[in-house]
C-alpha cells in the first residue's frame, strides 16, 4: 500500500527542487515511516545538488530530519509508533567498525547512504510509475514523511523542541563530535575553529563544554564571528586578517593544542596544521566532493603534528545526541541559536540563504 507525501523533488542537478506529491511503498524489514517536524539544511545537501556527490535523480534530498514515528517495518523493536525522534545516517549495526562503536565508518556507509536504493535496487519513493531516489544519509527527509532506517533513529523526550533537533543528527553533530570523540581536549586546552558554519559552531560548542582556556574562531562573516562569541569562543578573526598565523599563534600562546578545518581548501587546512604547537592535532572535516587533492607541507607535520579525518563526528548517534541533549538542558549547549526556521514551502528561500551564508542553519518546519 502507497502513502502519499508532499516532498521537495530534485530532477536534475544544478536546479531548484519542486514540492510535489510522490509515494511511498510498504516498509521493509529496518525501516521506519517519520511525520517530520523538522529538517536543516546541511552544506551536504547543497553539494549533492550542485553534483559534487552523484547521487541519482530523480531524487529527494535532506539528512538532518526530525519528527515522530507514524509506522514501523518488520522487525523494528528499537522505535515504536508515537516516539519522538532524530534521525541520523544509515549504519549496519553489525560490521566490525559498527560493533566497535564507529558506525560513521560502516563498511556499507556508502551503499546506505548515498546510493539511492536499497541493496535490492529498489527505491523508496516513487511518482507514478517513475523512481524517486530516496535514502538519503538513511532518510531523505525534505518532505513531509521519510522513509529512514531504524538504526538511526535516536528516540529523545516528547518534552523537547522537536523541530529544531534535527540538525544534531549531522552538522551540529559533527562538529561536536570532532571535539569531544576525536580531539578529545584536556580541560585549559587551546582549540582554533576554522568556519563558523553549523558544523565549526558545534566545535565551538563542544569546546567550550569541555572546559577550553582558549577557543579561536577563524570566519570571514562578522555576523557569524559575533555569534562565535557568544556560544563560547574567546576571539574571533576575520580570515583575511594580515599575518593571521602569527595572530593565532599569539592567542594560542605559542601554538593550538587542537584545531578544526571544516573549510578543508588547502590554504585553509595548512594553515590549520601549522597554528598547532608540537605535539598537537587538526581534524578536517569538510566535504567539498569525491576528491578534493591538497597538498600538506610534510615539515610542519613533523614534531608529533597530526591530521586526521573525520565524518559525522566519528560518534554512535545513538548515545552522543542523548549527551549532546543533556548538555543542552544543563545550559551548557545553546545550539538553537544558530537555527532559523523557514515553513517547508519556502525551501527555495531557505536554500538560497544556506549557500549565501545569511543563515547558519536553517530549519524548515513542518
Amino acid at each position: 500500500m502507497a502513502d502519499r507525501v508532499s516532498a521537495a523533488v530534485l530532477a536534475e542537478y544544478g536546479r531548484s527542487p519542486q514540492i510535489r506529491e510522490i509515494q511511498t511503498g510498504a516498509l521493509r524489514a529496518g525501516e521506519i515511516l517519520v511525520a517530520m517536524a523538522g529538517v536543516g539544511i546541511c552544506h551536504t545537501d547543497l553539494t549533492a545538488a550542485a553534483g559534487a556527490i552523484p547521487f541519482p535523480m530523480p531524487a529527494v534530498l535532506g539528512h538532518e530530519g526530525s519528527g515522530v514515528v507514524a509506522s514501523v517495518g518488520p522487525g523494528v523493536d528499537s522505535v515504536r509508533p508515537g516516539d519522538h525522534v532524530v534521525l541520523s545516517f544509515a549504519s549496519c549495526r553489525s560490521c566490525r567498525n559498527c560493533v566497535a562503536g564507529h558506525p560513521a565508518y560502516c563498511a556499507d556507509f556508502a551503499a546506505l547512504n548515498y546510493s539511492g536504493r536499497r541493496q535490492d535496487g529498489s527505491t523508496t519513493l516513487r511518482s507514478g510509475p517513475e523512481e524517486v531516489h530516496g535514502g538519503w544519509f538513511g532518510q531523505s527527509s525534505f518532505a513531509t514523511h521519510a522513509v529512514a532506517a531504524a538504526a538511526g533513529a535516536v528516540v529523545v523526550p516528547a518534552d523537547l523542541p522537536l523541530a529544531l533537533l534535527g540538525p544534531l543528527g549531522c552538522g551540529i553533530q559533527t562538529g561536536a563530535g570532532a571535539v569531544m570523540r576525536v580531539l578529545r581536549p584536556h580541560h585549559g586546552s587551546a582549540v582554533v575553529v576554522f568556519g563558523a558554519g553549523a558544523v565549526g559552531l558545534g566545535s565551538v560548542l563542544a569546546a567550550a563544554a569541555a572546559g577550553c582556556g582558549t577557543v579561536v574562531v577563524v570566519d570571514p562573516l562578522p555576523g557569524r564571528r559575533e555569534l562565535a562569541l557568544r556560544l563560547g569562543a574567546t576571539a574571533a578573526l576575520d580570515s583575511d586578517t594580515p599575518g593571521i598565523g602569527r595572530e593565532l599563534r599569539r592567542l594560542t600562546g605559542g601554538g593550538a593544542d587542537h584545531s578544526v578545518d571544516t573549510v578543508s581548501s588547502e590554504e585553509v587546512l595548512n594553515l590549520a596544521v601549522s597554528t598547532l604547537r608540537s605535539p598537537g592535532s587538526c581534524a578536517t572535516v569538510g566535504l567539498r566532493g569525491q576528491r578534493n587533492p591538497v597538498t600538506i607541507d610534510q615539515s610542519s607535520l613533523l614534531m608529533g603534528r597530526s591530521v586526521t579525518g573525520v565524518i559525522e563526528g566519528d560518534v554512535d548517534p545513538q548515545t552522543f545526541i542523548p549527551e549532546l541533549i543533556d548538555l543542552w538542558r544543563a545550559g551548557r549547549f545553546p545550539f538553537e541559536e544558530m537555527i532559523t526556521t523557514f515553513p517547508f514551502e519556502d525551501i527555495d528561500t531557505a536554500l538560497a540563504a544556506a549557500a549565501s551564508g545569511a543563515v547558519v542553519k536553517p530549519v524548515l518546519t513542518f
